[in-house]
């Protein structure tokens, strides 16, 4: 073959290869959380898109996971595009939602009368395409289930976000069983970092990269998201006491 000839043919040989992986391209493009420490710990430098995460709370927040939910928020927020939120329990605090980032007028808020009606519901959304980001709340991701969230995930590249909300302490240790998500996080609350003037100042949160595909477990203390969904380090101290916090959760 004549070496024009053989190049033209590589070449459409690779336009070919990169239409069929045009996908996988997709799912290979991750939000950076724009913090080194953390970005250096996921793989692809954030969160990847077209896969599951996994947030929930831990200490005193562990039951009513709204520092999870904060920080859930402030990720979606920083996604392009409408975000889809599914949820059994209709008591999402939105100013709350607002303060880390993620106006109410972004979101679609879906409620079922159960966790079935939560998986259903992410399930179609992520499969759907076109969307920033899909939350769900639930108490208990069964592995199956959470491989069906992932593939849907990875065929649209929209990113699955699932929040453990649990009744009962008891039910927490549901956490520790394996899913197909890509990353699991725990999110606790930390006391507020001093101000040189008496007042409130910026939450923080304990957060833990407990799980997290091609890559090993972190911990780090950061401030909680800003009004555009932001994190960053805490200079503070390590402290996990807990400190009452505004909720997310009315």
């Amino acid at each position: 073959m004549p070496s024009a000839a053989r190049e033209l043919a590589i070449a459409e040989l690779r336009d070919r290869i990169s239409a069929l992986e045009g996908g996988v391209a997709k799912r290979r493009a991750c939000l950076p959380f724009g913090v080194p420490d953390i970005d250096a710990a996921l793989p692809g430098g954030g969160l990847s898109f077209g896969a599951v995460h996994e947030f929930a709370g831990g200490g005193s927040g562990t039951v009513d996971g709204s520092a999870a939910a904060l920080f859930a928020a402030g990720i979606a927020a920083r996604t392009r595009g409408p975000v889809v939120w599914c949820l059994t329990r209709p008591d999402l605090f939105f100013p709350a939602l607002a303060q880390a980032g993620l106006h109410p007028s972004r979101v679609v808020f879906v409620e079922g009368d159960k966790e079935e009606d939560v998986l259903a519901s992410m399930e179609e959304a992520l499969s759907y395409g076109g969307l920033g980001a899909v939350v769900g709340e639930l108490v208990r991701l069964p592995m199956v289930a959470s491989r069906r969230l992932q593939l849907a995930a990875e065929k649209t590249g929209t990113m699955g976000i699932v929040v453990r909300r649990w009744r009962r302490q008891t039910e927490a240790n549901d956490f520790g069983q394996p899913t197909a998500s890509t990353t699991r996080w725990r999110v606790s609350v930390l006391p507020s970092e001093e101000l040189p003037v008496p007042g409130v100042g910026r939450e923080r949160w304990f957060l833990e990269l407990m799980r997290v595909k091609a890559g090993e477990c972190a911990e780090f203390c950061v401030g909680a998201c800003d009004e555009q969904g932001r994190i960053d380090i805490s200079s503070g101290s390590a402290d996990r006491s807990d400190s009452p916090r505004r909720s997310v959760h009315s």
